[in-house]
């Protein structure tokens, strides 16, 4: 395996041996997933927000997930360029559907100018390293491996490759979204949505202008960033997430951390249903004002909108909507004063 070199404190170093360490270990040997006489599909694959159609196979399939390891320089904020590491070349990666009984089977390409290798390590595997040991690729390689979706739910999956260590690829932009739906499918909605949370740790790199990951602020867990969807902002403007006063609505909600949770919330809506940490057949919880998402977890929250206007999505821990976590939601329609009536107290 191709070594790379770094210049950081002995705690980074200790750090950076432990990360290497445990990435080592969730490396392992291959093996095949048996899917004879299912029909081969390709996965239809989304860039956030976007969230891929609903299933509407009866019968399992044997599903292709074809995804690229990229490394470019991009926006993170206004007046910031980054170096971000990522699937397919955006920040979070693209969101993968597929159904309980598939056989999945993902091939990942490493780009030829990539300088790491990567890998995919995704959550919703029964398997060693979640697959990260059978699909690591070098440079101009290809990785893969196959699986069977055995239990329904939304899945987060990251890069895990242990060189130079696992939290420098998550860090970096390296994450996903994968949803497992059950049998028979989710209830249907007017509008779903994806809405992907994460923090970034900055420090000027060699590059003129250029940010890249400070291991250091990580370590000690100061994010200058905390974002919805890859960068602040995107969200808002042109991003900003629509529906129509009436819809019901999906979100499928991840935070990477990587180190904390998230206390998603929108200003103005109450979460009708929340299946809890993203599981489809667990605990759905109702009438929530704001759902907790692990480092690394997930949630499915589902609402109506009753009354037109703007709808903030944040993390209620409050002042990272100052680092960038804030969207918006923008709900057109006709007023609904019995719900809601904003009266002048003028008159």
């Amino acid at each position: 395996m191709t070594h790379f070199a770094f210049t950081h404190s002995s705690r980074s170093t200790r750090f950076f041996a432990l990360a290497t360490m445990l990435g080592v270990l969730v490396m392992g040997t291959s093996s095949s997933v048996c899917a004879k006489d299912l029909p081969t599909v390709k996965a239809q694959l989304t860039t956030l927000p976007q969230v891929p159609a609903p299933i509407t196979r009866k019968e399992p399939a044997h599903v292709l997930v074809n995804v690229e390891a990229k490394e470019y320089v991009g926006t993170l904020a206004d007046g910031v360029q980054y170096k971000f590491w990522s699937f397919n070349g955006t920040v979070p990666g693209p969101m993968i559907r597929v159904r309980v009984g598939d056989t999945v089977e993902i091939h990942l390409k490493n780009h030829a100018d990539s300088k790491f290798p990567h890998n995919m390590d995704l959550h919703a595997v029964n398997g060693p390293g979640g697959g990260a040991g059978s699909n690591l690729a070098i440079p101009g390689k290809e990785g893969m491996f196959a699986f069977k979706a055995l239990n329904p739910g939304l899945y987060i999956y990251h890069c895990a490759s242990p060189v130079p260590n696992i939290p420098a690829h998550i860090s970096n932009g390296m994450y996903g979204l994968i949803l497992v739906d059950p049998q028979g499918g989710l209830p249907p909605v007017d509008q779903e949505y994806a809405v992907f949370q994460s923090e970034f740790f900055t420090m000027p790199s060699a590059e003129k202008g250029i940010m890249e990951l400070s291991m250091e602020k990580g370590l000690a867990e100061h994010p200058d960033h905390v974002v919805f969807n890859g960068k602040a902002g995107a969200l808002i403007g042109d991003g900003q997430l629509t529906a129509k006063a009436g819809d019901t609505i999906r979100l499928y909600v991840g935070n990477i951390g990587p180190n904390s949770a998230s206390s998603f919330h929108i200003i103005g809506e109450i979460f009708d249903r929340v299946y809890v940490e993203g599981a489809i057949g667990g605990t759905i919880n109702e009438n929530v004002q704001t759902t907790l998402i692990p480092s690394a977890g997930a949630v499915i929250v589902e609402f109506k909108v009753d009354v037109p206007g703007a709808y903030l999505l944040v993390d209620h821990s409050i002042f990272r909507v100052a680092k960038g976590a804030v969207g918006i939601l923008s709900v057109e329609g006709k007023d609904n004063l019995s719900t809601f009536n904003p009266m002048d107290a003028s008159n």
